[in-house]
């Protein structure tokens, strides 16, 4: 179960960020990527969406879907508990994964990232609250929102 915050995300093309939970250690085969292990505690995954927000994140929370991208497989296993997002018309996510990455958030290697020379969209601690703050300063050169939480 998703809390909701009311703050309703947009049908607009933007980027987002999905802040997820994994409850305990994992090891899982993503996709392409093969397998790939993660610890217990707090990922955020980088995205845009250009086809519009609200059907993007919406698909990220369906628990059936076809496995299309690397997100997809990781979401079997973790629970989405807040999401930033801002309406943009370009493609920001790299800007902003880059932002977190210069925080020094630790990284998957390629997760998310297989259309694009960033290391990574995906990143990881251990503390909620750090790495909101982290986020929300990646964002912060573009107007953002807050969906859940």
């Amino acid at each position: 179960v998703v809390p909701n915050s009311g703050n309703e995300i947009s049908r607009h093309p933007g980027t987002y960020a999905v802040v997820m939970r994994l409850e305990t250690p994992l090891s899982v085969n993503i996709g392409k990527l093969g397998m790939t292990s993660f610890e217990s505690g707090h990922l955020c995954y980088i995205g845009s969406a250009m086809n519009g927000l609200k059907a993007r994140v919406s698909r990220h929370l369906r628990s059936n879907k076809r496995m299309h991208w690397h997100i997809d497989y990781l979401l079997t296993h973790a629970h989405i508990v807040d999401v930033f997002w801002s309406n943009c018309r370009e493609r920001l996510e790299c800007s902003v994964a880059r932002e977190i990455s210069i925080q020094g958030l630790p990284s998957i290697k390629g997760f998310g990232s297989s259309d694009c020379s960033c290391p990574s969209h995906l990143f990881y601690d251990r503390e909620l609250e750090k790495l909101n703050l982290t986020i929300q300063a990646a964002f912060r050169p573009i107007l953002f929102r807050r969906t859940f939480a």
